[in-house]
């Protein structure tokens, strides 16, 4: 995947659009799908392992290995995409973007903040985020407030 595959070639502008509440909903829903087929083989493997050694202790084990692997594999997804080009794949094909608040791309620790608070923003199925974008005049989850960055089209 190159850096023109995500790259829209137009200078990010803070006053662009803000108001991409549906397609932020759409590109999280893409994300989720994106998730589900990347972890399907690893789930049905270790679930199966964990079926055909009948031991508590090994499926326990199995699960919080597969728990591990998707929490640092989901971190590296959102960090590196949207540190790097502004956009995950979900986001790509719902035409928004990250950017900063002064209108550059994120970079990665800003990426890591607004990817750490998606254990907040995500909670009761993203309603936090969804409540607290429509709520703020720039329609910014807890995420991007703290990151200082905006989600545009783009």
């Amino acid at each position: 995947m190159s850096h023109q595959a995500f790259s829209t070639g137009q200078p990010a502008s803070p006053a662009q659009e803000v108001h991409v509440t549906g397609r932020r909903v759409l590109a999280t829903i893409v994300d989720g799908i994106f998730f589900f087929f990347l972890f399907l083989p690893l789930n049905l493997i270790t679930g199966l392992a964990g079926a055909a050694s009948e031991s508590e202790e090994v499926a326990a084990g199995l699960s919080f290995i597969v728990s591990l692997i998707t929490l640092l594999v989901g971190f590296a997804y959102y960090v590196l995409t949207e540190g790097y080009w502004g956009r995950t794949l979900g986001k790509a094909v719902c035409g928004i973007r990250v950017i900063r608040e002064d209108g550059g791309t994120p970079g990665f620790g800003p990426a890591a903040i607004r990817t750490i608070l998606r254990l907040v923003d995500g909670l009761f199925g993203y309603l936090v985020a969804f409540v607290v974008v429509l709520a703020s005049e720039r329609r910014q989850r807890l995420g991007d407030m703290a990151a200082r960055t905006l989600v545009v089209r783009g």
